[in-house]
C-alpha cells in the first residue's frame, strides 16, 4: 500500500512538471526563422551590376554593406599549375583563381548572381563548378562543363543565407577535389553579420600523393591512396606552412577575430581547434544558428562553419585539426600571432614554447628548400645540409634531445660529445630508423628509455638532421648521405620481410 501511494504521488509529479515545461514546438517557433528559400526572394536586382570582389586565402573580402539586391558579376578561372605542397615537394594542383582554396565570392542573400566560369587554355582537363548555395540541380554543374580554352556562363538567385562550399563536380569527381578544387562563398544574411575587426578565410583539404609525407619532387595523384582514405597530407589552404612563420595569421589583443572554416575534403571529417582560445560563437555547418563557447567545432566534407572569438592576451595561437596526428604528422596546423600588453589578470605564463609547434615555430623552412635543390641539382653541400637538418631537428628531436643537445639527465641520452656516436657514426641511420629500446650507456651514463622509429622521415631528411648532429655540440663531424640511408632502409626491409 505505501510503495502503491508513492507510485501515485511520483506520476502526478511528473504530470504536473509535464505541464508546467514549455511546449517543443513552441520553443521552436520563438527562434527567429529567416524563412530559408521561402523567404530569400527580395525580389528583382537594383541598381547597376556590380562585379564581385574575389579574394585569394587568406583573405576575405569587405562586407556587402548593401539593404538592396543587387546583380553581381563573379568570374572565376580554372589554372591548373604546380605549386609547393610542402618544402621541396611539388604537386599539380587543379585551382579556382590559381589558389588552394579558391577565391573568396561574397554575395548578399536575394542577390542575382552572373557567373562566369574561364578554363585555362593551358588546362589538361574539362572543369565544372558545383555551389552548395544555388538552388537548382548539381548546384551548377551542369550549366558550367567547360573545356579548356572556353568560358560557361550561367545565372542563379542566392537565396539561403550561410557560408557554402564550392567545388568541381567533373568526373572523377573525387579526383578534382582532391587536386584542390573547392572554395568558400558567403551569402550573407539581409542584415549582414556582426562586425569584426577581423577576418580570415581557412579551408581544410587531404591530399594523396604516391611518395610519403615530405618526400622531395613532384609528387603524382595516387587515386588508390585516395580510394582508400589514406591521405598523405592534412592541410590548410593547400600547403604545408601555408598559415605559419611569415605567413602566420596576425591580430591584436582586444580585437575579435572571425574565422570562415571550410572542409573541401574530400574524405576526412575536420575537428577544428584553436589551442589557447574558445570560440566565442560557432555557426555550426554554416548555418543561420550559432552555438556559444566551443573548444572543437567538427566540420563535414563539403561543409564549413564561421566561428568568432576575442582575443584577451599575445602569443601564438595553434590551430588544428585535433585529430592530433594529422597536425603534427600531415601538415593541418597553422598559427595566429597576436600582438599586444600582456594581460596577467588572465593568464600568466610564457610564450608558447617553440617545441610544441616543431619545426613551424621558425620563421620558414627556407633552408631545407634549398638542400632539396641543390640536391636535385648535385651539388649539395655539407653546409647546406647542416642548416637544412638544423631547421628540422627543432620540429622532430629536440623536444626530448634539447635545442643543444644535451638530453635530459636520466632520462634521454645527449647528443652533445656523445660517444656513442663517435664510436660508430654510421649505426646512428639504424638508431633512427628502428628506433632504440633497452638499456644503452652514452658518455659513461646508463640510460633505458625508448625512442620510436621515425618513420616520418624521410632518407633526405634522416641524413640532414644526422649530418647536423654529427657536426655540432663537440661531435666528431662527418656527413651522412641520403644514399646511405637509403641502402640501410632496404636492408631493414629485407630483413623484416625474410624474418631473419
Amino acid at each position: 500500500m505505501h510503495r502503491a501511494t508513492l507510485l501515485l504521488c511520483l506520476l502526478a509529479a511528473l504530470a504536473a512538471a509535464s505541464c508546467n515545461r514549455p511546449d517543443a514546438t513552441a520553443v521552436s517557433a520563438a527562434v527567429p526563422s529567416d524563412g530559408g528559400s521561402l523567404k530569400g526572394d527580395f525580389g528583382p536586382p537594383q541598381g547597376e551590376p556590380i562585379k564581385a570582389v574575389l579574394t585569394s586565402p587568406p583573405q576575405v573580402p569587405p562586407a556587402t554593406n548593401r539593404t538592396t539586391p543587387a546583380k553581381v558579376i563573379v568570374e572565376l578561372e580554372v589554372i591548373e599549375k604546380e605549386m609547393p605542397i610542402s618544402e621541396g615537394v611539388s604537386y599539380m594542383f587543379w585551382t579556382f583563381g590559381g589558389t588552394v582554396p579558391g577565391s573568396f565570392i561574397r554575395v548578399r542573400q536575394g542577390d542575382t548572381v552572373e557567373f562566369h566560369l574561364k578554363n585555362s587554355p593551358s588546362s589538361k582537363m574539362p572543369h565544372n563548378i558545383d555551389l552548395h548555395g544555388v538552388t537548382g540541380p548539381g548546384g551548377g554543374a551542369a550549366s558550367s562543363f567547360t573545356a579548356p580554352g572556353h568560358q560557361s556562363q550561367f545565372t542563379f538567385k542566392a537565396l539561403n543565407a550561410g557560408l557554402y562550399i564550392y567545388h568541381c563536380a567533373t568526373a572523377p569527381v573525387g579526383m578534382h577535389v582532391a587536386n584542390g578544387m573547392y572554395g568558400l562563398i558567403l551569402i550573407e544574411p539581409p542584415g549582414g553579420l556582426p562586425k569584426v575587426d577581423r577576418e580570415y578565410y581557412v579551408m581544410q583539404g587531404d591530399f594523396y600523393t604516391t611518395g610519403k609525407y615530405r618526400e622531395k619532387g613532384l609528387q603524382p595523384f595516387d587515386m588508390q591512396k585516395a580510394i582508400d582514405e589514406r591521405p598523405t597530407y592534412v592541410l590548410f589552404n593547400g600547403s604545408e606552412g601555408s598559415l605559419t612563420g611569415d605567413k602566420a595569421l596576425a591580430g591584436k589583443t582586444g580585437e575579435t577575430m572571425r574565422l570562415y572554416v571550410g572542409n573541401g575534403g574530400p574524405n576526412l571529417v575536420s575537428s577544428f581547434h584553436v589551442i589557447g582560445e574558445i570560440f566565442d560563437k560557432v555557426w555550426f555547418e554554416g548555418g543561420a544558428r550559432f552555438q556559444e563557447n566551443v573548444q572543437t567545432t567538427l566540420i563535414p566534407a563539403g561543409g564549413a562553419a564561421m566561428m568568432d572569438f576575442h582575443v584577451e592576451v599575445p602569443g601564438s595561437y595553434v590551430l588544428v585539426d585535433h585529430s592530433i596526428f594529422r597536425a603534427f604528422n600531415k601538415g593541418a596546423l597553422a598559427i595566429l600571432k597576436v600582438e599586444g600588453p600582456e594581460n596577467k589578470a588572465i593568464y600568466s605564463g610564457k610564450e608558447v614554447d617553440e617545441v610544441y609547434l616543431g619545426d613551424r615555430a621558425q620563421p620558414n623552412l627556407a633552408a631545407v628548400t634549398a638542400a632539396t635543390k641543390s640536391a636535385t641539382g648535385g651539388a649539395l653541400t655539407i653546409d647546406e645540409q647542416v642548416k637544412a637538418g638544423q631547421a628540422l631537428f627543432a620540429g622532430t628531436c629536440s623536444t626530448c634531445h634539447q635545442a643543444n643537445g644535451a638530453g635530459l639527465a636520466g632520462v634521454f641520452p645527449p647528443l652533445a660529445k656523445s660517444d656513442f656516436l663517435a664510436a660508430n657514426p654510421k649505426r646512428a641511420i639504424d638508431v633512427v630508423l628502428g628506433g632504440l629500446t633497452g638499456p644503452v650507456k652514452v658518455n659513461g651514463q646508463d640510460y633505458n628509455s625508448v625512442m620510436p622509429p621515425m618513420s616520418q622521415l624521410n632518407d633526405d631528411e634522416i641524413a640532414n638532421i644526422l649530418t647536423y648532429v654529427l657536426g655540432n655540440w663537440g661531435n666528431p663531424g662527418g656527413k651522412i648521405t641520403k644514399a646511405e640511408v637509403a641502402e640501410r632502409r632496404k636492408a631493414k626491409s629485407a630483413v623484416a620481410a625474410t624474418g631473419r
